[in-house]
């Protein structure tokens, strides 16, 4: 029998150029037994060939892709081909996405895919299989050889755990995790990376630095693989010596760090206790960049004590703090995050379903905040992205020595990681979903 993977893009016929290998289509492939044909198309890099004989369909779905995934399952549903479809999206909204498909996988995949397969087989799918989140570590893996001869973003994913130790108010992790971290043993993790041919890692955890007693033994013998690597990582990190330290030798070479916002009673009301308890950003900036760590910031606009000027002092300090990367953006409230419920409570919100109404445009706004009008703070993170991205100021920053210019190498993948986020911003505001 054949099983047709499908990765969807937020819209049809137009490639992206900074998507990486999916890794929940990996690890399906690697549960997948091997009297099953694989097929496999990622729609970030190529095509669908929808008319491709196939005896099940696989859509691995986020709330972004839910409009696009919906339309793609249409099409093999009515010639008769079953359709399964899994990922955050439809862990949460269930019983939406069983309008639009003949099984759903709700939890991780790991639990039950061989199960959903057996089924299959026997002509006995069910509509829902409920996973719940991965028991046994151990039973976490990749089959990369998926990706061959497909065009990703010069990065290769790897996974340490699963889950995040915050609940911010506006992630939807914690709707799909709760408070439970996974995480994957050491020498299984390390044997992956050492049989990873290329380079240049990302680390794909919500935050990789979520419990210090595993993470520097880790380190320390990663260190032995030198590969180069990147991470999201809590600011916390910066104030650990110890910790920056063992990242630096063991070839990390930059950080993603949700700073989320500048104002302190928006980050009481996002919950970010971590930001609050180390408030002074520049500080925390300056830790990483000693230590030769780029930085790339990540800002949530949209909270209720945002107003026009908190945009333009985030984008001064962006700039002045010589970010790497920074990352603008407009609050988008995900089903079942706390924000969402309680913006949907106070009638708050322009659409119930906005991943699935026809006027949504990326980029546009969900609701107003109390501080200024939504479609002004739009349009405001808009411009400063377009700002940041500036090539004067892609230079000026260039000329960190101490991070962004630390070597050759790391020029380098400064200049292309800038390049690609300066095409994106222009590729993706103002376009419809599906």
């Amino acid at each position: 029998m054949k099983v047709t993977y499908i990765y969807p893009h937020l819209w049809a016929q137009e490639k992206s150029s900074d998507a990486l290998q999916p890794l929940a289509v990996a690890a399906l492939a690697a549960h997948t037994p091997a009297h099953w044909e694989i097929r496999f198309f990622d729609e970030r890099v190529e095509p669908i060939n929808l008319w491709e004989p196939t005896d099940l369909v696989v859509l691995t779905v986020m709330t972004f892709t839910a409009k696009r995934a919906y339309n793609i399952s249409a099409h093999y549903r009515k010639r008769g081909i079953p359709v399964v479809m899994g990922g955050f999206h439809p862990t949460i909204m269930t019983e939406e996405v069983l309008q639009h498909a003949d099984g759903v996988i709700s939890g991780d995949l790991e639990n039950i895919w061989p199960q959903v397969l057996r089924d299959v087989e026997q002509g006995e799918l069910k509509p829902l299989y409920s996973s719940g989140i991965v028991q046994d570590p151990c039973s976490i893996r990749f089959d990369r050889s998926i990706f061959k001869d497909k065009k990703y973003a010069p990065m290769v994913p790897v996974q340490f755990s699963r889950g995040c130790r915050y609940a911010c108010d506006f992630c939807s992790i914690h709707s799909f995790y709760g408070p439970r971290v996974v995480s994957r043993p050491m020498d299984r993790v390390l044997q992956e990376i050492s049989q990873i041919p290329q380079k240049y890692l990302i680390f794909v955890d919500d935050n990789l630095f979520v419990n210090e007693k595993t993470i520097l033994p880790f380190l320390k013998e990663l260190k032995g693989l030198k590969k180069k690597w990147t991470c999201q990582i809590s600011i916390d990190a910066a104030f650990n010596d110890q910790l920056l330290l063992n990242m630096k030798d063991a070839g990390c070479s930059a950080v993603l760090v949700g700073f989320e916002s500048m104002d302190q009673d928006n980050l009481r009301d996002m919950a970010k206790g971590g930001n609050l308890r180390h408030k002074d950003y520049g500080q925390a900036v300056k830790r990483f960049r000693a230590a030769g760590l780029m930085v790339c910031g990540a800002f949530v606009f949209g909270y209720d004590h945002d107003k026009e000027d908190t945009l333009w002092r985030t984008l001064d300090f962006a700039l002045k703090e010589k970010l790497a990367l920074c990352h603008f953006n407009l609050l988008f409230p995900y089903p079942q995050t706390k924000v969402y419920e309680r913006l949907k409570e106070q009638g708050r919100l322009f659409y119930d379903k906005w991943w699935l109404h026809e006027d949504y445009r990326y980029g546009d706004p969900l609701f107003d905040p109390a501080g200024i009008q939504g479609q002004k703070l739009s349009e405001l993170c808009f411009q400063a992205r377009k700002e940041f991205n500036r090539h004067r100021h892609i230079f000026s920053r260039g000329l960190d020595f101490k991070a962004n210019a630390r070597s050759p190498q790391q020029y380098f993948s400064f200049l292309l990681s800038n390049w690609i986020t300066r095409r994106e911003i222009h590729r993706k505001q103002g376009r419809p979903l599906g």
